[in-house]
């Protein structure tokens, strides 16, 4: 039970602060519960892609830097993201309720840690509790800021059509090159700078993300005021209406 826990708060405890910090307009809970789950179910995709090509001797430990970096960024980190894309551009981003660039890192974020949470259960139950710790503190955050690139360049698509492909893509390529670049230093050997390399990797992507953010939130706030100020004068439309009736 305490396994289970170890691998299910950490993706858990990055969505509800998501769901906290999306407080102008926020998103149904269903919906968001539903990203998560198929964030989940998703895993089958890069995982039966991975296991074809162990087939051909692609793996994670190569002679060769070149070899590793293939394997990092063309089949773990393409795959991975782009089940996560497939999820986020088919699921989330025709729903009606996705109606600000903010919803782009939300649902981004529930498919990501779905996703990671996911590969944390696996990871925990298989190599125990020191695993789950490390996953806590790298691998579940960078499952988020890569989430929260994607997600940030989906929302924009949405509500900027003339170039929706071209952000969609870039969407998709920055999340590859992150989640990419952080496995190919954790792939790279089992030393203290491949480990500090991955570290600043994450960092990197972790600035990125939260300036993203916050250039989303700061929207978000925008659009409520104008909404609501909206709302406000067709109620006083309304309210003068109904008193020219009267007379």
């Amino acid at each position: 039970m305490m396994l289970l826990a170890l691998a299910i708060s950490p993706g858990l405890a990055i969505c509800l602060l998501m769901f906290v910090l999306d407080k102008y307009d926020r998103e149904p809970v269903g919906l968001l519960v539903k990203s998560f789950l198929l964030g989940m179910a998703c895993v089958t995709l890069p995982l039966s892609f991975q296991t074809m090509a162990s087939l051909y001797g692609f793996q994670e430990t190569n002679n060769n830097l070149f070899d590793t970096a293939f394997f990092a960024f063309g089949i773990v980190g393409l795959s991975e993201e782009f089940a996560k894309f497939l999820v986020l551009r088919l699921y989330a981003y025709p729903k009606k309720h996705f109606n600000e660039p903010l919803d782009g890192i939300v649902y981004a974020v529930m498919v990501g840690m779905g996703f990671a949470t996911f590969e944390n259960i696996t990871y925990v139950y298989q190599y125990g509790f020191g695993v789950g710790v490390a996953r806590m503190f790298l691998s579940v955050p960078a499952h988020a800021t890569f989430a929260i690139l994607m997600g940030y360049y989906v929302g924009l698509a949405k509500f900027m059509p003339i170039q929706r492909d071209e952000l969609l893509l870039k969407g998709l390529m920055i999340a590859v090159f992150f989640h990419g670049a952080f496995d190919f230093f954790l792939f790279s050997g089992n030393n203290i700078l491949a480990l500090g390399a991955a570290v600043i990797t994450l960092i990197i992507a972790g600035r990125m993300s939260l300036k993203a953010t916050r250039k989303d939130l700061q929207l978000s706030k925008k659009l409520f005021g104008r909404r609501t100020q909206e709302e406000t004068n067709t109620l006083e439309l309304e309210e003068d209406d109904d008193q020219d009736n009267l007379l």
